[in-house]
């Protein structure tokens, strides 16, 4: 195993484990925490993170993790890079906050004009600035809706675009997220995804028996879906997506909040199949964990609707959009085409082990640094999960029996083999069964199916 270290670990490898986990202070925390938080947050293992560098996160208890999750595929410069928090201190001491909703922010636009640049569309486009990925979504919706004067939306199944109202009634990934909350909004449709053959459900049951095309306004999807299992399209779905919205008059809206920003070493996902959307939708990676969504769209529609329309107190707000100018440069300045490297590094790592634990690894999929892998049943994912955090690895379930590696982009060869050798070793710890048995730091394992 190659030996990653980091300046908050000194002499010491990553990761480096030096209690028994969760570790005392980490459960005085976790107990105190369910004492105050609502419930409602799903955490997936007792991690109580204190600081980060790189790819490195200590707890509080001072174990050292290699962080594969990256706060959810949020941090891609890695945690705490130095160009970014000086681009924060700097700006904080400078003004850290003026709505840009009501006045003229000065670095409101700068952000817009650099997320302009970069819209995967060949038209003009602007910009508005958020501060979440579920709120970009709601606008867009908004927009969609004002822009076409059509009432109907078509999302996907598998799909996550958030927990708000509007986009909760867009997500489809698990029923648990529309459990307790209906009605949800209305006039949303659910379509199969990511086939070619698909791609006939529009003619052959949407707009036969359910709505006519032209009251259609948008079709959302994710050009990889994220929550919903790291899932890749065929392809020729996308493209068979944007022939629909062009034969209809639809607007094709992408959801990039978890794939885009470089993450699949391109900055948006959906240039892999040189598709143009009508509006993209960024969050998660562009400011490397400040709180900021962006809505990009073709001019024309923006321009369609007016002062009072769409508005935030604190999107744009100027600390994050100063982090979001340090992130873009840092991934245009090789972060891209480090993700794409590694992507391959992981891969070539990842895919024998579908043959090497035939029946419990059953695919392994991904562009650049998205990449999932998946088992034969949610149990066994889970349990995979336990035992990588149990050795120090942190990865993130999705899907309904898939587990997600989305490294910051600054992730060196030596984190990727590091990593590649402990998700490895978590899944051998499963397929060995621990039928009774303990496993790292005393989680009990599910008996592997084989």
């Amino acid at each position: 195993m190659s030996v990653v270290q980091s300046s908050i670990a000194g002499d010491r490898p990553v990761p480096h484990l030096v209690t028994e986990l969760p570790g005392p202070r980490a459960r005085a925390h976790v107990a105190f925490d369910e004492a105050w938080t609502s419930p409602s947050l799903p955490r997936a293992y007792p991690i109580v993170p204190v600081r980060g560098e790189g790819l490195t996160v200590e707890d509080i208890d001072g174990n050292l993790f290699l962080d594969f999750a990256a706060g959810i595929a949020v941090t891609s410069t890695g945690h705490s890079h130095p160009e970014v928090v000086a681009a924060i201190q700097a700006q904080a001491a400078e003004l850290i906050h003026f709505s840009a909703s009501d006045f003229y922010l000065p670095i409101y636009p700068e952000v817009c004009r650099e997320l302009a640049r970069l819209a995967p569309m060949e038209e003009r486009a602007r910009v508005y600035l958020g501060n979440s990925g579920t709120e970009v979504v709601e606008a867009s919706i908004k927009l969609a809706r004002f822009a076409t004067g059509r009432p109907y939306v078509v999302a996907f199944l598998g799909a996550f675009h958030g927990r708000t109202y509007g986009s909760v009634s867009l997500t489809a990934s698990k029923a648990k997220y529309h459990a307790g909350f209906g009605p949800l909004l209305p006039g949303v449709f659910h379509a199969p995804y990511g086939r070619v053959e698909d791609l006939r459900w529009f003619d052959d049951v949407l707009f036969d028996k359910l709505a006519p095309a032209n009251e259609i306004a948008a079709i959302i999807v994710e050009p990889i879906q994220g929550e919903g299992g790291y899932i890749v399209p065929e392809d020729g779905f996308l493209s068979g997506l944007r022939a629909i919205c062009d034969e209809h008059g639809i607007l094709l809206i992408a959801d990039e909040i978890q794939s885009g920003a470089g993450r699949t070493g391109t900055m948006w996902a959906i240039e892999h199949w040189a598709v143009q959307p009508d509006i993209l939708l960024t969050a998660k990676g562009i400011a490397s964990g400040m709180p900021l969504g962006a809505m990009i769209a073709r001019a024309g529609l923006l321009e369609a609707w007016g002062p009072g329309a769409h508005g935030s107190t604190y999107g744009g707000n100027p600390v994050a959009c100063a982090a979001a100018l340090a992130t873009i440069r840092l991934l245009e300045d090789g972060l891209m085409d480090n993700a794409t490297a590694r992507g391959s590094q992981a891969l070539a790592g990842l895919r024998p082990l579908v043959d090497r634990f035939d029946g419990l690894v059953t695919d392994v999929r991904g562009k650049g640094l998205m990449l999932g892998v998946e088992f034969d049943t949610a149990d066994h994912a889970e349990a995979v999960q336990s035992a990588c955090f149990e050795r120090g690895l942190l990865v993130l379930e999705c899907g309904k029996s898939s587990v997600r590696m989305s490294p910051a982009l600054t992730v060196s060869e030596a984190e990727m083999a590091t990593a590649l050798a402990l998700f490895e070793a978590a899944v051998a710890a499963v397929a060995g069964g621990a039928v009774a048995g303990e496993a790292g730091g005393g989680a009990t394992i599910p008996q592997a199916a084989g």
